[in-house]
Protein backbone atom coordinates (compact mmCIF):
# COMPACT_ATOMS: atom_id res chain seq x y z
CA UNK A 1 0.00 0.00 0.00
CA UNK A 2 1.52 3.36 -0.99
CA UNK A 3 1.90 6.11 1.58
CA UNK A 4 -0.30 9.21 1.42
CA UNK A 5 2.36 11.34 -0.27
CA UNK A 6 2.73 9.18 -3.38
CA UNK A 7 0.54 9.11 -6.44
CA UNK A 8 0.14 6.53 -9.16
CA UNK A 9 1.56 8.04 -12.30
CA UNK A 10 1.48 5.06 -14.64
CA UNK A 11 -2.12 5.67 -15.79
CA UNK A 12 -1.55 9.28 -16.77
CA UNK A 13 -0.42 10.19 -20.28
CA UNK A 14 1.38 13.34 -21.24
CA UNK A 15 1.00 15.49 -24.33
CA UNK A 16 3.78 13.51 -26.05
CA UNK A 17 2.15 10.12 -25.58
CA UNK A 18 4.56 8.75 -22.96
CA UNK A 19 3.55 7.84 -19.46
CA UNK A 20 3.90 10.54 -16.85
CA UNK A 21 6.30 8.44 -14.81
CA UNK A 22 8.86 8.23 -17.60
CA UNK A 23 8.19 11.85 -18.58
CA UNK A 24 8.80 13.20 -15.07
CA UNK A 25 11.88 11.04 -14.56
CA UNK A 26 13.62 12.45 -17.64
CA UNK A 27 16.09 15.28 -17.28
CA UNK A 28 14.91 18.53 -18.83
CA UNK A 29 17.27 19.58 -21.59
CA UNK A 30 16.46 22.66 -23.69
CA UNK A 31 18.64 21.38 -26.53
CA UNK A 32 17.11 17.86 -26.64
CA UNK A 33 13.45 17.94 -25.52
CA UNK A 34 11.79 14.76 -24.25
CA UNK A 35 8.35 15.09 -25.87
CA UNK A 36 6.99 16.42 -29.19
CA UNK A 37 5.16 19.20 -27.35
CA UNK A 38 8.37 20.32 -25.66
CA UNK A 39 10.19 20.20 -29.02
CA UNK A 40 7.59 22.36 -30.75
CA UNK A 41 7.32 24.76 -27.81
CA UNK A 42 11.08 25.21 -27.66
CA UNK A 43 11.12 25.93 -31.40
CA UNK A 44 8.61 28.74 -30.81
CA UNK A 45 10.65 30.04 -27.87
CA UNK A 46 13.98 30.04 -29.76
CA UNK A 47 12.48 31.71 -32.85
CA UNK A 48 10.78 34.32 -30.67
CA UNK A 49 14.03 34.94 -28.84
CA UNK A 50 15.94 35.42 -32.11
CA UNK A 51 13.31 37.87 -33.37
CA UNK A 52 13.39 39.70 -30.02
CA UNK A 53 17.18 40.11 -30.21
CA UNK A 54 16.87 41.62 -33.71
CA UNK A 55 14.01 43.94 -32.73
CA UNK A 56 15.57 45.14 -29.47
CA UNK A 57 19.25 45.29 -30.37
CA UNK A 58 18.94 46.04 -34.10
CA UNK A 59 18.44 49.84 -33.95
CA UNK A 60 21.28 50.55 -31.48
CA UNK A 61 23.62 48.27 -33.42
CA UNK A 62 22.69 49.93 -36.72
CA UNK A 63 23.29 53.33 -35.11
CA UNK A 64 26.70 52.16 -33.90
CA UNK A 65 27.79 50.92 -37.33
CA UNK A 66 26.06 53.53 -39.53
CA UNK A 67 25.66 56.71 -37.44
CA UNK A 68 25.46 59.05 -40.45
CA UNK A 69 22.64 57.07 -42.05
CA UNK A 70 20.68 56.63 -38.82
CA UNK A 71 21.08 60.28 -37.71
CA UNK A 72 20.84 61.85 -41.16
CA UNK A 73 17.63 60.12 -42.26
CA UNK A 74 14.45 61.72 -40.95
CA UNK A 75 11.12 60.00 -40.51
CA UNK A 76 8.12 62.05 -39.36
CA UNK A 77 10.51 64.89 -38.58
CA UNK A 78 12.70 62.79 -36.25
CA UNK A 79 16.03 61.04 -36.86
CA UNK A 80 15.67 57.39 -37.91
CA UNK A 81 17.46 56.06 -34.84
CA UNK A 82 14.97 57.88 -32.57
CA UNK A 83 11.93 56.56 -34.46
CA UNK A 84 13.27 53.01 -34.39
CA UNK A 85 14.15 53.19 -30.70
CA UNK A 86 11.07 55.03 -29.47
CA UNK A 87 8.31 53.64 -31.66
CA UNK A 88 9.33 50.54 -33.60
CA UNK A 89 11.17 48.70 -30.80
CA UNK A 90 8.31 48.80 -28.23
CA UNK A 91 5.76 48.05 -30.94
CA UNK A 92 7.88 45.12 -32.14
CA UNK A 93 8.13 43.74 -28.59
CA UNK A 94 4.35 43.96 -28.22
CA UNK A 95 3.79 42.20 -31.56
CA UNK A 96 6.27 39.48 -30.57
CA UNK A 97 4.29 38.92 -27.34
CA UNK A 98 1.06 38.60 -29.29
CA UNK A 99 2.71 36.25 -31.79
CA UNK A 100 4.04 34.04 -28.99
CA UNK A 101 0.61 33.84 -27.36
CA UNK A 102 -1.01 32.87 -30.67
CA UNK A 103 1.64 30.22 -31.36
CA UNK A 104 1.29 28.80 -27.84
CA UNK A 105 -2.49 28.60 -28.27
CA UNK A 106 -1.95 26.79 -31.58
CA UNK A 107 0.36 24.27 -29.87
CA UNK A 108 -2.11 23.78 -27.01
CA UNK A 109 -4.85 23.03 -29.53
CA UNK A 110 -2.58 20.69 -31.51
CA UNK A 111 -1.64 18.66 -28.44
CA UNK A 112 -5.07 18.82 -26.75
CA UNK A 113 -4.00 20.87 -23.76
CA UNK A 114 -6.90 22.66 -22.09
CA UNK A 115 -6.49 25.46 -19.57
CA UNK A 116 -10.09 25.27 -18.36
CA UNK A 117 -9.99 24.52 -14.67
CA UNK A 118 -13.25 23.56 -13.07
CA UNK A 119 -11.74 22.34 -9.84
CA UNK A 120 -8.60 23.00 -7.83
CA UNK A 121 -5.80 20.41 -7.77
CA UNK A 122 -5.92 18.03 -4.80
CA UNK A 123 -3.83 18.74 -1.74
CA UNK A 124 -1.13 16.25 -0.69
CA UNK A 125 -3.53 14.63 1.77
CA UNK A 126 -6.19 14.18 -0.95
CA UNK A 127 -4.00 12.22 -3.40
CA UNK A 128 -5.58 9.06 -4.73
CA UNK A 129 -4.47 5.51 -4.05
CA UNK A 130 -3.45 3.19 -6.88
CA UNK A 131 -6.81 1.36 -6.89
CA UNK A 132 -8.85 4.57 -7.19
CA UNK A 133 -9.87 5.55 -10.71
CA UNK A 134 -8.69 8.89 -12.10
CA UNK A 135 -10.68 11.31 -14.21
CA UNK A 136 -9.37 10.93 -17.78
CA UNK A 137 -10.76 14.31 -18.86
CA UNK A 138 -8.75 16.38 -16.36
CA UNK A 139 -5.51 18.16 -17.13
CA UNK A 140 -2.37 17.51 -15.15
CA UNK A 141 -0.19 20.29 -13.81
CA UNK A 142 2.51 19.53 -16.41
CA UNK A 143 0.05 20.03 -19.28
CA UNK A 144 -0.73 16.38 -19.92
CA UNK A 145 -4.04 14.66 -19.36
CA UNK A 146 -4.47 12.97 -16.00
Amino acid sequence: MPDDNTQSRSAARTDGGTTTESYLDKEINIFKPATPFMRDHLRVIWLSFAAWVIVIFGPPTATLFAPDLMSGTTVLGFPLHFVLGAIITPLGALLLSIGYALQRDRLDTKYGISHDTESTPPADSDLQDEDTETDSDGVAVDGGAE
